[in-house]
């Protein structure tokens, strides 16, 4: 009998173990959306897009005193994108969104290696975009240091797409994976440091960017630079970046070099109660004159998760907006906490060119946003609603005239999040 209850204490021991080193938890989101007028504006009797798409995780993770081992499969699909009984899928949406290894090195020193989300700051500039339902990730080796409240992270990326399946190709490291600034090498340290209530971090980052499909053989190298500096004491609470590019970019069917591109931007947040918060800020994102073919002065935001700036309608920097007039963006914003599972968002923004468009016009126009956040036991629901107001330079920048587009330009979303922790 005691020997019994040795082999089950020695059984019931191991899972704890086991738990202890082995995690493992999903994730599964519908969201539906109604759109018309989401990312650019939409003309009269055009019928609206409505449809609802899932997201689907399983997230493994092992961990050890010397190494961590982390693993995330994803599927992202449109409801009814696949006829029935279909054998494959329709998109092949299915993907592994993090595939890496930590190994510890000692001494607050470590390598992280494999596919990742690469996410810092305020995610201005790299972040994990978590609102799309695919994310953002990087297959890239990653050397940290951490000691107390200082830490740097150095980033390598080496690229490459074979025209082989099988292995390598004979020679040649062409790169033609182009579109959503695909880079061919990434170098990039990021430093910070904390001070109490005051926190400040540097970027240093150079994208190398190649398109041999359209003639492109050399690498055009971006440097993106800057810094994100951030203040919370009490009630009061203060954030600001500044950022310039510098370098080569590839443009449609061409290179052009970037010189004087920038983003600065500030932003102040007061806590009027436990149930209120407010927030006004501004950012200034540099555009193009358009004054030479060779070169410009646009900035763009590269790596960042740019849903969450510049209106969640996604008019500028989401897939849009590259090398042109830059923006202009003076924000307000209040949240209220009805209780411990609800709140809403409601956010103003007011946008103008940074550089005025043909005609000479500078304003683009004004975006309402709501969202409505409740936790339940075990999972969230998260309802939106955005309308665009129009403004003269937006029917320009967008190349559709105002007889032409709808009177109301808006946006709705439902949203139901379910995290299960299967093993932990």
């Amino acid at each position: 009998m005691r020997k019994q209850y040795l082999i089950l204490a020695l059984f019931l021991a191991s899972i704890q173990w086991a738990q202890a080193q082995f995690s493992l938890d999903g994730e599964l989101r519908p969201r539906t959306e109604y759109r018309h007028g989401f990312g650019s504006l939409i003309p009269e009797n055009v019928e609206p897009g409505y449809g609802i798409s899932t997201r689907v995780r399983l997230n493994a993770g092992y961990k050890t005193d010397h190494y961590k081992v982390f693993v995330s499969l994803q599927d992202v699909f449109v409801w009814g994108e696949n006829r029935q009984i279909k054998p494959e899928d329709a998109n092949n949406s299915f993907s592994i969104f993090q595939a890496w290894a930590e190994i510890k090195l000692g001494e607050g020193w470590s390598t992280k290696l494999g596919r990742q989300v690469l996410s810092y700051d305020d995610q201005r500039i790299l972040g994990g975009l978590d609102w799309a339902q695919q994310g953002r990730n990087h297959d890239a080796g990653l050397i940290k240091y951490k000691k107390n409240d200082f830490a740097v992270d150095v980033a390598l990326a080496f690229n490459q797409d074979y025209s082989d399946p099988t292995g390598f190709q004979s020679v040649g490291n062409e790169y033609n994976t182009s579109g959503f600034f695909s880079y061919k090498t990434m170098y990039m340290a990021h430093l910070s440091q904390k001070w109490g209530a005051f926190s400040g971090s540097l970027l240093l980052m150079n994208n190398g960017f190649q398109n041999d499909a359209i003639g492109l053989n050399d690498i055009a190298n971006l440097q993106t630079m800057g810094v994100h500096l951030k203040y919370g004491k009490k009630a009061f609470s203060l954030a600001a970046n500044l950022y310039l590019q510098t370098g080569e970019a590839i443009y449609g069917a061409g290179y052009q070099d970037v010189k004087g591109g920038f983003l600065s931007s500030l932003d102040f947040g007061f806590k009027a109660s436990d149930k209120i918060k407010l927030g006004v800020g501004a950012e200034i994102i540099s555009g193009d004159d358009k004054s030479s073919t060779e070169e410009t002065g646009a900035f763009f935001p590269l790596y960042g998760t740019n849903h969450k700036f510049n209106g969640f309608m996604d008019y500028f920097y989401v897939g849009n907006h590259a090398n042109t007039v830059g923006l202009i963006d003076v924000h307000a914003s209040a949240n209220f906490t009805f209780n411990e599972s609800s709140s809403l968002l409601v956010k103003v923004l007011n946008f103008h060119g940074e550089q005025a468009l043909p005609s000479g016009e500078k304003s683009l126009g004004t975006e309402v946003d709501l969202v409505f956040s409740k936790a339940f036991k075990g999972y969230a629901l998260k309802v939106g609603y955005s309308q665009m107001f129009a403004a003269d330079g937006m029917y320009e920048l967008k190349n559709t005239p105002e007889v032409d587009a709808a009177d109301v330009q808006n946006w709705a979303w439902a949203m139901l999040v379910f995290k299960p922790k299967f093993l932990n």
